[in-house]
């Protein structure tokens, strides 16, 4: 069997992205091994086809972490024989490459942001300089390239001169049937009630959370279910606190897929509210949009270009002007007493889960790496 490492920089329970990546090769035939890390709060990983490895660091932040996870992961590397290195996102592509090129191993990159532009470095432009000085250095001699949608490929196709494919990261089709469905009345809560959601691994600043939570303050008869985790939870749960909201906002925390999945499909609406405040919000296509249409979820949106292209496409929600707490509420309020609309965003939703699934998008990685076995 041909052999695949797939390296990733995160611990690897909850990103569907990298796991479904896995899945398919797998499936294709691949031996594969994916490779990434260990935190000490790191949920359990459940029983997967292939083999994972979550190397265990001494740091787990800042520049001794990325220096670290760099020297452990080319390590590793040099002593596991591969007939494909996948190489997901900047932080994980240089001990890839240069693997690539000590072992003469194909090498696929697959980028899920504009990796540059993330907020985290936008206020230190020493660390921007050095990871986009890796990528103008890396990126002209990839061959084999994807990203998660057309508008980021199409900013790296014109920078880099460089075929860039897309796979948006979409549900499996037949995870629907995986989910065991709980009802309302499980959360404890009046059933009466409209269940919002927001979720998400990087609930983060500028991704519209805090909005989110004040404009509860005038949302009438339902409660805002917060699910995952994020640089900003500490805050949110004190605004809460501050709000007197503890009975109209529920922290979940961070579960795994099915669990997440699991509250998800209760919710009559989902948010994904993120901010034009830099160009990788701006050009963004949130998992979670793609999780609140497989759960048969209407949408309230900011506006943004992907985002707002998939909704109107499907017509499965809505979207607002600004991020202002009471307009927010506005929208959610109108949204949630039009039962006809909601009736009909959910049945259009249907429609977009049987365009918008893996089983369909993982053509386009089977094209590419069918060329090594």
């Amino acid at each position: 069997m041909k052999r695949a490492i797939v390296s990733v920089i995160n611990d690897l329970s909850t990103d569907q992205r990298v796991h479904k990546v896995c899945a398919t090769l797998h499936k294709l035939g691949y031996n594969v091994t994916l490779v990434g890390r260990r935190q000490r709060k790191s949920l359990p990983l459940e029983k997967r086809d292939y083999k994972t490895k979550r190397m265990f660091l001494l740091f787990e932040k800042g520049p001794l972490f990325y220096l670290e996870f760099q020297k452990r992961l080319f390590w590793y590397l040099i002593f596991h024989k591969a007939d494909v290195l996948v190489a997901n996102d900047l932080d994980t592509l240089l001990p890839n490459y240069l693997i690539s090129k000590l072992k003469g191993v194909n090498l696929v990159y697959d980028s899920h942001e504009l990796f540059c532009e993330v907020p985290e470095l936008q206020s230190n432009p020493t660390k921007k300089n050095l990871w986009k000085r890796l990528e103008r250095w890396i990126f002209p001699n990839l061959k084999n390239v994807f990203t998660v949608n057309k508008s980021i490929a199409k900013i790296y196709s014109e920078e880099y001169n460089v075929d860039v494919k897309v796979v948006r990261n979409v549900p499996l089709l037949s995870n629907q049937n995986k989910v065991e469905r709980l009802s309302k009345s499980d959360l404890g809560h009046e059933k009466d009630k409209k269940i919002i959601v927001l979720q998400g691994a990087g609930i983060n600043i500028d991704r519209g959370a805090e909005e989110a939570v004040l404009a509860m303050q005038y949302v009438d008869n339902a409660i805002l279910l917060i699910i995952g985790s994020g640089d900003i939870i500490t805050v949110l749960k004190q605004m809460v606190l501050d709000l007197k909201l503890p009975d109209k906002v529920i922290f979940i925390g961070k579960v795994p897929f099915i669990k997440l999945m699991q509250y998800t499909y209760l919710a009559d609406l989902g948010l994904t509210l993120d901010k034009d405040t830099n160009i990788n919000y701006k050009y963004s296509l949130p998992n979670k949009l793609f999780d609140y249409i497989h759960a048969g979820v209407p949408v309230l949106a900011s506006d943004l270009i992907e985002i707002k292209s998939i909704i109107n496409e499907y017509e499965i929600g809505d979207t607002i002007n600004n991020h202002d707490p009471k307009h927010i509420a506005e929208k959610i309020n109108s949204i949630l007493k039009d039962e006809t609309k909601l009736t009909e965003w959910k049945k259009n939703t249907k429609i977009a889960a049987a365009k918008l699934n893996w089983e369909l998008e993982e053509q386009q990685l089977i094209a590419v790496y069918k060329q090594f076995l």
